[in-house]
């Protein structure tokens, strides 16, 4: 699960990771009042106006109907209420989004840590993520903050370190003042930096996150460090024990219908192919997309229905496949393990009966328990579907049916 960078600056701050602070604004009139605070917290006398949505890149995004950015800079409080009417009900489009972009629903009002003062401030990236081939968490950080670290990586890969932790011992005190002295700190700046790797991974690792990425992270010009932004991915499967967290999703940030199978039980990812596949099991389920491509066609999105499915979460896939319209044939690929053929056929049955006129081809390829039963239910059913008995086959089916 993704969450905005003002919620994920606020679970930062509770493990004291020092932030970047601001008010989130849901109005134009509500970010003024949000840059007053700000003030009256702060000080700060020019503000950051930050569009908050489940993307990077917001910086050099644009806002497709008055071409503001998502990041921009208000320099005093009679300039925030304007730029925040730029950003607010927008869609912004970066790197990240869709070609029409996200809507913006709200704003960050941050205060402005780019101040004058005794050196000139350093931008950092920093990220704690899990390294799946040694299985064991690891902190990457380079100098080069504020850049896209895919870029960083191609053209100077000797610029990006990684810290890896062992998990017996956890985070050590020599770690900590390696990627301080690799950052090219010293004196009060090295201190503080040691001190905020610590607060990070201990957040990380509280919070039952996925991924922390902090780009940048910022050496201030009185030598603080400091959180600038925050993207932050958690492990749903540990959500059951972050109940607090778990209310801070924003499903207007994710696709509706992936939202809808979730709230149904089902596995689904949208992706941009024109062949609906609904399958059962995550193996079975890559096979069939992969097969699927080699036979011309383009997967049009990840359904998994589980090994308990029935007729309801059948007819209840079969729905949210036909809502992409994109989609000009269904392949369905069921191997009867735990979940009966039969069942899985009747629910296609009813599913044909109760949408009512589906206007693309049906292949279907049932095996295992009960594929006798379910092939004569299909028969018996008069559905203009094509069976298959090999996947080869079907895939064959799908290439026949789209040419």
């Amino acid at each position: 699960m993704n969450i905005h960078e003002y919620q994920g600056k606020l679970l930062l701050k509770k493990y004291g990771v020092a932030i970047q602070e601001g008010v989130v604004a849901d109005t134009p009139e509500q970010a003024v009042e949000a840059a007053k605070e700000v003030n009256r917290l702060t000080g700060s006398e020019w503000f950051v106006v930050k569009a908050q949505i489940h993307a990077g890149g917001r910086g050099k995004g644009v806002i497709t109907e008055t071409g503001s950015h998502g990041v921009v800079l208000a320099k005093g409080l009679d300039k925030v209420q304007d730029i925040a009417k730029g950003i607010l009900g927008g869609h912004l489009v970066t790197k990240q989004t869709k070609a029409g972009g996200k809507k913006v629903n709200k704003v960050l009002i941050a205060q402005d840590v780019y101040y004058p003062g005794e050196s000139e401030p350093s931008e950092f990236y920093m990220s704690v993520l899990l390294n799946r081939e040694s299985g064991r968490n690891i902190i990457m950080y380079s100098t080069e903050g504020g850049m896209d670290i895919e870029t960083v990586a191609e053209n100077t890969p000797h610029l990006i370190f990684k810290e890896e932790i062992n998990p017996t011992v956890g985070l050590q005190g020599f770690q900590a003042r390696r990627i301080a002295f690799n950052l090219g700190l010293s004196g009060e700046a090295f201190k503080q930096m040691t001190k905020f790797v610590f607060a990070l991974y201990a957040a990380y690792e509280g919070i039952d996150a996925s991924m922390f990425e902090i780009n940048p992270v910022l050496k201030t010009s009185d030598n603080k460090i400091i959180a600038v932004d925050s993207k932050v991915s958690l492990d749903e499967s540990g959500l059951f024990r972050h109940l607090e967290i778990a209310e801070m999703r924003d499903k207007s940030e994710e696709d509706p219908v992936e939202v809808e199978a979730k709230e149904a039980g089902l596995n689904y990812v949208n992706l941009d192919g024109n062949v609906g596949c609904m399958v059962n099991g995550a193996g079975l389920a890559m096979a069939t997309m992969d097969i699927i491509k080699l036979s011309g066609g383009e997967p049009a999105n990840f359904l998994d229905v589980g090994g308990t499915a029935d007729a309801e979460r059948v007819e209840k896939a079969f729905r949210m496949i036909l809502k992409d319209e994109n989609v000009k044939a269904i392949l369905v690929n069921i191997f009867g393990g735990i979940v009966r053929c039969d069942r899985v056929a009747q629910g296609v049955v009813d599913a044909y009966k109760n949408i009512g006129d589906i206007n693309v081809p049906i292949i279907i390829r049932l095996q295992g328990t009960n594929a006798i039963e379910a092939k004569k239910l299909i028969d018996d059913s008069g559905l203009k579907v094509h069976s298959a008995v090999l996947l080869k086959e079907a895939a064959d089916k799908v290439k026949e049916v789209l040419a």
